[in-house]
């Protein structure tokens, strides 16, 4: 999640966790973090002569890495295996990370004193790149009512939190990613999104002028995501098969960070979501 200071990306996944039944963590990125952080370390034992793994904040069912940027190379290279194959090693061993496992990471992009770019493998490993913007009027007066009535929880030494009995819990979360993966998705439509993929790879025989734009395109997890993505939104749509419209409302998201837009393309304002947007209207919708 991407967006300027004060438009509640933190509050935002903080409010995901209140309704989900499941470990939460919260971690600040500074830039003196160390992997062992991150991931746990063993711990010398002198009365029973033995080392012992003492778990990190990655063993949580959810992990928010707070401004994710202002962390140095080494700790997010402690992320990559956690991201890409659900567990951690330590000291040669390797432990598994729980079945129900979400990294969420915000960023400011307006400040970059002090901060690290991501890598690109890093980058590919998360889901969706979702840019957070300002509020409008309406918006604006929620967010006021909203904490006011915050406020007077606090005062009244009350929670604002979730009912009793509500919220989701590991056990709907899994049979929900059941659900979505049983959803119908017609073969051109699967097509169609192999072919948004490749045109971000080469581009030339739908624009010239944009394939010099990228230097990049998006890997098969690009692919994948895309996929999954499109089945989720036509789940929560409330619908039993995936339409055009599921992946090209998703697309942009799931594309802006995996594929790089050239010097030039930068130069001139365009980046990965504004690329997508392009290749959505380019690439023909079956």
């Amino acid at each position: 999640m991407e967006g300027a200071p004060g438009l509640a990306k933190t509050t935002a996944v903080k409010a995901l966790a209140r309704h989900l039944h499941a470990p939460f963590q919260r971690i600040q990125f500074t830039p003196d973090l160390l992997p062992a952080d991150l991931t746990g370390t063993d711990i010398w034992r002198p009365q029973e002569g033995r080392f012992e793994f003492q778990p990190g904040p990655l063993f949580h069912s959810l992990l928010l890495a707070d401004e994710i940027n202002r962390a140095p190379a080494k700790v997010q290279s402690a992320l990559l295996e956690a991201m890409g194959e659900r567990q951690v090693t330590v000291g040669g061993r390797t432990y598994a990370l729980p079945a129900l496992f979400l990294v969420m990471a915000t960023q400011n992009p307006i400040e970059h004193e002090g901060t690290y770019a991501l890598p690109e493998a890093q980058l590919d490993r998360f889901l969706m790149h979702v840019k957070v913007g300002y509020p409008d009027a309406a918006m604006e007066s929620r967010i006021l009512a909203l904490v006011r009535g915050e406020a007077r929880h606090l005062a009244a030494g009350t929670a604002a939190d979730v009912p009793e009995g509500e919220g989701l819990d590991t056990r709907m979360v899994m049979q929900a990613r059941a659900e979505v993966l049983d959803l119908h998705m017609a073969e051109p439509l699967e097509r169609y999104i192999v072919e948004i993929v490749l045109a971000s790879r080469d581009a030339q025989p739908y624009d010239a002028t944009l394939a010099a734009r990228i230097a990049w395109g998006a890997s098969p997890r690009g692919t994948i995501a895309l996929e999954r993505c499109a089945r989720a939104h036509a789940w929560l749509a409330g619908r039993t098969f995936v339409t055009p419209e599921d992946v090209q409302a998703v697309a942009p998201d799931v594309l802006r960070h995996r594929i790089l837009p050239s010097y030039e393309a930068s130069a001139d304002g365009w980046d990965g979501g504004r690329l997508a947007e392009r290749l959505l209207e380019l690439v023909p919708v079956p």
